[in-house]
């Protein structure tokens, strides 16, 4: 009877068939819900390309679309409403 463990695949071994690199960047699959306003959608959008950076290249993508959602926000401020009711003189009788 031989007791020795049969013999099985290391990590290093089985990564280097399947092609699977765990220290690889890896897609998070966040689901991205659309808005519908193309300005937000296009800044959700761009947080796919951090699921094909290392972690360190993550900060770059974060700090441009937080950028990208406070000038969307900030243009909301700046468009123009409708526009202000106008004030016709009024007359006093005399």
């Amino acid at each position: 009877m031989n007791d020795s463990a049969p013999e099985t695949e290391g990590p290093q071994e089985e990564a280097a068939e399947t092609g699977y690199d765990p220290a690889a960047p890896a897609p998070l699959h966040v689901p991205r819900t659309p808005t519908g306003t193309p300005e937000v959608d296009a800044q959700l959008e761009r947080l796919a390309d951090a699921d094909h950076l290392a972690t360190d290249g993550h900060v770059e993508v974060y700090e441009d679309v937080h950028r990208g959602l406070r000038d969307a926000l900030t243009a909301l401020d700046a468009r123009p409403g409708p526009p202000a009711p106008t004030r016709h003189p009024t007359t006093t009788p005399q």
